[in-house]
C-alpha cells in the first residue's frame, strides 16, 4: 500500500462505510477494526525498515506544485513510528470500548476519517501539510464530541474546535516565517539551512503546541472537552491529540531550533512545573470523577514539558516514554470514569461508594491505572516519573526535586478518589445499578492493564525507540 493512500483513502473509505452499513450498522465496527489493525501492522513494518543510523525512512513525494516549491513529502523516523504505533493501537482499543455505541455507521465512519489526517500529522515533513493535517483532525473530533457527547456537548465541541484552531494559527504563522526566511516548506531542508531562528518564530510555534498539550494557562478547553466527550473519544483526546502538541514541540522546536529552545528552556521548565502542580491541585479538589481524570491528564503532560526542557538525550527519552505511558495509563481511567457514570447516572465520587463490591473487575483496573498515575513501582507511571526527575535534576540541580511534589499530589487525588468511589459504604445509587460489562470492554481494559505492567517492568522496547528517535543528540 502506498503511504499516501493511508492518509487520503479514509476520506472516501469512511463515506463508503457509512452508506454501505446504514442498513447493517453492526458491520461498521468490524470494518473499522480491520482497517485499524492494518494500520498497526503497516506502522510496525515501517519500524523494522527504519535506517540503523536513526535517520528518516523516505516514503515518497506526492502532489507536487513546483511553482511554489511545495509537495507532500512523506518520511518517518523512530519518533514518528512511535506515534503511529500508539495511534493505531489506541484506535483498535477504542473500537472495542465503543462496541455498543449508538448510530454505529456514522460513529465508526468518523473514526476511520480521523485516522487519515492523524497519520498524516506524524508522516509528513512538509510543515504546510503538517498544518493542514493538524487542522483536519479537528473535523471528525468536532462531530464525535458534538453528536455523541453529554448534555453540554455542543458547547464543548465548539469550544474545542475554536480554541485549538485559533492557537494553531500561531503555529502556522511561525511556519510561514520559516518559509520566508529559507524558501523551503520541508522540515529537513529548513534544518539543513541552519538558520539563526528569531525568537518570534520560536514563540509562535511554542504557543501553538502549548495550547494543544495543553500547558497552563492554555488548558481551559480540555476539561470541558473531556467531560462532555464520550469516554472512548476522551481516550483519543488524551492519548493522541495531546501527543500532537508534544510531538510538534520536539520535532519543530527541539530538533529544528535547538539553540533557541535552549535559550528559552527555563520558560518551558516553569510552565511545565506550573502545569503539573496547578492541575494536580485542581484534581485534588474535584468531586467530578471525569474532570478529576482530565486534570490528572493535564498534570502529567506538564511532566513531559519538564523533560523536554532539559534539552538532553535522557530527558527527551524520558519525555517519549512518558508520552506513551500517559496514553496507556490515562485511557482506562477515562473509560472507567465514563462507565461508572453510565451505570450510576452520577459524575460525583461522593455519591458513588462501594463499587468494588458490585464491579470488582472494573474497580481493580481503575485502581491499577490510578496507582500507575501516581507512580507505583512496577508500572509505567513509575518509570516515566523517575526518569523525568533524574534527567531534570541532572540538568537543573537539586532544587528541581520539587517536581516530586507532583507524585505526592497524584497520590492525594488518586487515593481520595478510590476511597470515595471504589471503597467505602455502598451508596444507594451503586446498590441499585447494574454493573454488567460487555466482553469487548473487558478485553480492552485487560489489554491496557497488561501494557501498563509489561512496559513498567520491561521499558526497554520504548527506550530502544527513543535511542533511534534522539540519535541526533549523540547519546549519553
Amino acid at each position: 500500500m502506498v503511504a499516501v493512500d493511508i492518509i487520503f483513502a479514509p476520506i472516501f473509505f469512511s463515506a463508503l462505510v457509512y452508506f454501505l452499513t446504514r442498513g447493517a450498522q453492526h458491520l461498521a465496527k468490524y470494518i473499522a477494526l480491520g482497517w485499524f489493525i492494518i494500520l498497526f501492522f503497516i506502522a510496525f513494518n515501517w519500524y523494522h525498515q527504519l535506517p540503523a543510523d536513526g535517520g528518516f525512512l523516505f516514503l515518497g513525494n506526492f502532489l507536487s506544485v513546483p511553482a511554489f516549491g511545495f509537495e507532500l513529502t512523506l518520511q518517518i523516523d523512530a519518533l514518528s513510528v512511535a506515534m503511529l504505533l500508539l495511534t493505531a493501537a489506541l484506535l483498535i482499543l477504542v473500537v472495542f470500548t465503543s462496541w455498543e455505541e449508538k448510530n454505529q455507521a456514522a460513529y465508526f465512519s468518523l473514526l476511520i476519517l480521523f485516522s487519515g489526517p492523524i497519520f498524516g500529522v506524524f508522516m509528513t515533513t512538509n510543515v504546510l501539510w503538517f498544518f493542514i493535517f493538524w487542522e483536519l483532525t479537528l473535523v471528525p473530533m468536532l462531530f464525535l464530541i458534538g453528536i455523541w457527547g453529554a448534555e453540554e456537548r455542543i458547547y464543548a465541541a465548539i469550544k474545542f474546535f475554536i480554541y485549538t484552531h485559533v492557537f494553531a494559527m500561531f503555529m502556522f504563522v511561525g511556519f510561514f516565517l520559516l518559509f520566508k526566511q529559507t524558501g523551503y516548506w520541508d522540515f529537513t531542508l529548513i534544518k539543513e539551512a541552519a538558520i539563526a531562528t528569531p525568537a518570534l518564530i520560536w514563540w509562535l510555534m511554542f504557543i501553538g503546541f502549548a495550547a494543544k498539550l495543553p500547558l497552563f494557562p492554555f488548558h481551559t478547553w480540555l476539561p470541558d472537552a473531556h467531560v462532555q466527550a464520550p469516554s472512548s473519544i476522551s481516550v483519543l483526546l488524551a492519548g493522541v491529540l495531546l501527543k500532537m502538541g508534544a510531538y510538534g514541540l520536539i520535532r519543530f522546536t527541539v530538533e529544528l531550533m535547538p539553540a533557541t529552545t535552549i535559550q528559552f528552556s527555563m520558560w518551558m521548565l516553569v510552565l511545565g512545573l506550573a502545569t503539573t502542580l496547578f492541575a494536580g491541585m485542581l484534581a485534588i479538589y474535584e468531586r467530578h470523577i471525569k474532570k478529576m481524570v482530565a486534570y490528572s491528564s493535564i498534570s502529567h503532560m506538564g511532566l513531559v514539558v519538564v523533560a523536554v526542557a532539559t534539552m538532553t538525550y535522557d530527558g527527551l527519552s524520558a519525555a517519549l516514554y512518558e508520552m506513551i505511558g500517559h496514553a496507556l495509563v490515562i485511557s482506562p481511567l477515562f473509560l472507567l470514569a465514563g462507565w461508572f457514570h453510565h451505570k450510576t447516572h452520577t459524575w460525583y465520587m461522593d455519591e458513588m461508594g462501594g463499587i468494588m463490591k458490585k464491579a470488582p473487575y472494573a474497580a481493580a483496573i481503575f485502581i491499577l491505572a490510578g496507582m500507575a498515575a501516581l507512580g507505583l513501582p512496577g508500572t509505567m507511571g513509575f518509570v516515566g516519573e523517575l526518569t523525568i526527575i533524574i534527567s531534570a535534576v541532572k540538568s537543573f540541580g537539586w532544587w528541581i526535586a520539587i517536581i516530586a511534589l507532583a507524585g505526592l499530589i497524584s497520590a492525594g487525588y488518586i487515593i481520595w478518589s478510590v476511597r470515595r468511589a471504589i471503597h467505602g459504604p455502598m451508596s444507594p445509587i451503586v446498590e441499585k445499578a447494574n454493573f454488567t460489562m460487555s466482553f469487548p470492554e473487558k478485553f480492552a481494559l485487560a489489554i491496557y492493564a497488561f501494557l501498563i505492567v509489561y512496559f513498567g517492568i520491561n521499558p526497554q522496547p520504548i527506550f530502544d525507540l527513543a535511542n533511534q528517535a534522539f540519535s541526533f543528540f549523540g547519546g549519553m
